[in-house]
């Protein structure tokens, strides 16, 4: 299963750009990957992940923002069409196994 994040912070004052930055930097401590600037994705192996992953997530929102979590499967995810200007790209498959940096 993919879990995706899509957020709308509000940066318009110093305070709220600290909160949306500490938010982005969270989801990347709890192994997201940046998709484009506010989406963020990662692979659960567990139905379990997505559940305490989400829950998280909705413990770190800040007060004005809008977060959208959304689970899919491999199969639903590896149908997703992508372009990077007027090319199509080719979408990433899930891990073989656990990989740890």
């Amino acid at each position: 299963m993919w879990l995706m994040v899509m957020f709308d912070l509000p940066v318009t004052s110093k305070d709220e750009r600290k909160r949306a930055t500490a938010f982005r930097k969270s989801l990347l401590d709890m192994g997201f990957q940046m998709s484009q600037y506010s989406v963020y994705m990662r692979f659960c192996s567990a139905g379990s992940q997505i559940e305490t992953l989400s829950s998280a997530i909705g413990g770190l929102v800040p007060a004005a923002g809008k977060v959208s979590v959304l689970s899919f499967t491999d199969k639903q995810y590896q149908r997703t069409i992508s372009y990077a200007g007027t090319t199509r790209s080719v979408n990433r498959q899930a891990p073989g196994q656990l990989e740890l940096l």
